[in-house]
């Protein structure tokens, strides 16, 4: 299983496999075309709270993910969160945000979980 990490503003790569946004916001200034994505899986996201009191501070990030961790068992976040195990078991997937700091944002997080692991690991 390969999960890779990256901004949806970067050009797409023969490697990136599914290409799956996971914020629950559009990103700014992109259109649908440019963005070259095979699915939008706002529901893995997290909530609109959560987010707003995260801020991507860096020193908030080992409690956002805390945090982010209960609302993953939510039913309709696990749902999502299953969806993406599915699709990581069949080929690569590259999950996308609009975050400028990929390593400290859902994405990483949700990567680290699909993989089974704790950190994160960009391409």
């Amino acid at each position: 299983m390969e999960v890779r990490l990256r901004r949806v503003y970067e050009s797409p790569s023969d490697a990136d496999g599914k290409r799956i946004l996971v914020d629950r916001v559009w990103p700014r200034g992109l259109s649908k075309d440019e963005a070259h994505l095979d699915e939008w899986e706002k529901d893995v996201a997290p909530s609109t709270e959560l987010r707003k009191w995260y801020g991507h501070d860096a020193a908030k990030f080992e409690e956002f993910t805390r945090r982010y961790d209960a609302e993953l068992a939510e039913p309709e976040r696990a749902a999502a969160l299953d969806h993406l195990r599915e699709l990581a078991g069949q080929g690569t997937v590259t999950l996308l945000t609009a975050t400028k700091d990929v390593d400290r944002s859902q994405a990483a997080v949700l990567a680290a979980r699909l993989r089974g692991s704790g950190g994160p690991s960009r391409a």
